[in-house]
């Protein structure tokens, strides 16, 4: 088993929203580094957008800071395999309404992290409202409610395959070197949500053409505590 390194970071994630889209595997793979590769389920290829809380966010040995510890995060990701056969996520971008947060992990993770406005409430009609705003783009809307009990996905199944990641990828912008990563938490308990508002911006502002669809794959995550291992140069 690959050594982690030690935790580094400590945060919570909440309110998980996870909406898939199949694209064409092509479209992905040309988007991604050299080393990586786009990994499929059945053969498909899948990009997902991922609404979420971030909370109680630290360095391993400090505590929560008001105001800096708590942020909203919306990435863009999909799922990758290095040379080596490590498997993990890819992120084409993550946008968050915390500043230094967005400035710490592209200096320390190599992530494409952005600076967004946001909000998220709980709206009279039992559902949820993450609304999100990057300077230059549409604004997206966000709106879900979970519809039945959650358990742990089945190992194999493509809900496993999709939220059962442990391990990310990420380069560096100036000189293209690749960094692997790992997280540990005790297994996602997911369950079947409603959407009443998407949005698909991410993938334009991305660089990839719009799916004109409803997803393919959405599901609702319980919190989870979260572990973060430093980031490793590959090459």
């Amino acid at each position: 088993m690959e050594a982690l390194g030690p935790v580094v970071m400590r945060q919570r994630w909440e309110s998980l929203l996870f909406l898939h889209w199949e694209m064409p595997t092509d479209s992905i793979q040309e988007m991604l580094p050299e080393g990586l590769y786009v990994d499929t389920y059945s053969g498909q290829a899948y990009i997902g957008v991922v609404p979420f809380l971030m909370r109680k966010v630290r360095p391993r040995f400090l505590f929560c800071v008001p105001g800096i510890s708590n942020f909203l995060e919306l990435n863009l990701r999909t799922y990758v395999v290095d040379d080596e056969g490590r498997k993990g996520v890819w992120f084409f971008s993550l946008d968050a309404n915390q500043r230094l947060a967005v400035w710490i992990a592209r200096k320390c993770f190599a992530l494409p992290y952005y600076f967004a406005k946001m909000k998220y409430k709980r709206g009279d009609d039992g559902f949820a409202y993450f609304d999100s705003y990057r300077a230059g783009s549409a604004a997206q809307r966000f709106g879900y409610q979970k519809t039945s009990k959650a358990e742990e996905a089945r190992e194999g199944s493509f809900s496993h395959f999709l939220v059962e990641r442990y391990s990310l990828f990420s380069s560096d912008e100036q000189t293209g070197r690749l960094y692997l990563g790992h997280i540990r938490h005790r297994p996602y308990r997911l369950a079947t949500v409603e959407i009443s508002s998407y949005s698909e911006e991410l993938f334009k502002l991305s660089g990839f053409e719009c799916p004109g669809r409803l997803p393919d794959h959405q599901i609702y995550a319980e919190p989870v505590d979260v572990d973060i291992h430093p980031m490793r140069r590959l090459r």
